[in-house]
């Protein structure tokens, strides 16, 4: 059991909150002043804020307003960081709204930039990521989930596409104007369909209409491989090559796993039916979510994932091995983690509040709850967590 020492402030996902719904953590570390460190998350509608390690909230970044009448607006979905870059440090992000990805430059002053920590730096007309034309996009088969990777000295970035299983990779380069665009270079389609060990086929159980989609994303840049968590189905690994993706390797599945479900139009959600099966994962209830790493001098690398669906975490060896799973609980007035999104860690010793490490997730019922006219306002925040 873990247990959080701060949280940033609550969002609310309501018209007067700017639908604004915490979802993906990043942790962008000073090279010599971990103090001045810095947290992004994502608030889909509500754009993307930047934190100090206080959690307080330093600077907002509105989304993109719709280009036009009866088009998306933006909605920032995941945010990661490519760091030592030869295009500089910059937060990454999937804005689903648009089906692009932005950039944002980051201060080389962190957190003593205070509201100016983040310039964008988007190239004007960036393309599109999946969608064929305007039109598509208001399908919102967009950007979802998104990594990046940095290959010698090419960055890319690896994004999924909304309600399918299919995943992306982009290269990151520099605009004649020295702001940053992308093209895509691969596609990879995960499988949708599995064979069981009696001979059946399964798929798993979605809303109508939709493929089981990946979200919680990681690389792995020493060994230049990719982690995905397909929410539905389970983690794959996936090695990297070249421009390109190699053959995906499914290493754990979620309990849901081959399991009859249906779908069920009141709740809109999918019910399981079916008893456990020989295939079924042990470890992760869907959906498995966010994925980041725990790397530490002289220690094997882990693989850290959230399992949304039991409010719990789970460590990996790289290679799927299971080692431990854990909550966070409330300390003091800071509530615990359920439903977990989004999460990020970084074991740089960050100061006498995280000496080991930090831990960001997002916490999907962020108590206590906030009374307004009678009704509750359901709210989410990020949890900062002491790693050990």
């Amino acid at each position: 059991m873990l247990r959080p020492l701060l949280e940033t402030p609550a969002v609310f996902d309501d018209e007067a909150g700017g639908d604004a719904d915490a979802d993906d953590p990043a942790i962008w570390v000073h090279p010599t002043r971990v103090g001045r460190s810095v947290v992004l998350g994502t608030l889909k509608n509500g754009g993307l804020d930047v934190y100090d390690l206080r959690g307080r909230r330093l600077q907002h970044v509105d989304t993109p307003a719709a280009p036009g009448p009866d088009l998306e607006a933006g909605r920032f979905n995941n945010v990661d960081l490519a760091s030592d870059s030869p295009l500089g440090d910059l937060a990454v992000v999937t804005d689903r709204g648009r089906d692009r990805l932005r950039f944002y430059r980051v201060s080389a002053r962190g957190a003593a930039a205070g509201a100016r920590v983040l310039t964008d730096v988007t190239a004007p007309g960036v393309p599109r990521l999946f969608s064929a034309d305007e039109s598509a996009v208001e399908e919102q088969r967009t950007g979802y989930g998104l990594a990046v990777r940095q290959a010698g000295a090419a960055t890319y970035a690896v994004a999924s596409r909304r309600s399918t299983s299919s995943l992306g990779m982009f290269r990151v380069r520099a605009a004649r104007a020295g702001d940053i665009t992308y093209r895509r270079t691969a596609l990879l389609r995960l499988p949708d369909t599995f064979r069981l060990r009696d001979g059946s086929r399964w798929s798993p159980c979605t809303d109508p209409g939709d493929g089981p989609q990946v979200e919680g994303m990681v690389v792995d840049q020493t060994r230049d491989v990719l982690y995905a968590a397909q929410e539905d189905v389970g983690v794959w690994r996936i090695p990297l090559q070249g421009r390109g993706f190699g053959r995906p390797v499914l290493i754990e599945k979620v309990r849901e796993f081959g399991r009859a479900a249906s779908y069920d139009e009141a709740t809109e959600e999918c019910v399981v039916t079916g008893a456990r099966v020989p295939d079924s994962g042990q470890h992760l209830s869907a959906d498995a979510e966010g994925l980041t790493f725990v790397e530490r001098a002289g220690r094997p690398a882990q693989l850290l994932v959230s399992s949304q669906g039991d409010s719990t975490f789970s460590l990996f060896g790289l290679g799927g091995r299971h080692l431990r799973t854990f909550a966070i609980r409330a300390r003091g007035g800071v509530d615990g983690d359920q439903h977990s999104d989004g999460a990020a860690l970084v074991t740089t010793p960050m100061g006498p509040r995280f000496p080991r490490g930090l831990l960001v997730v997002q916490d999907g019922e962020n108590t206590p709850d906030v009374p307004a006219d009678g009704e509750t306002r359901a709210n989410s925040n990020f949890k900062y967590v002491p790693w050990r």
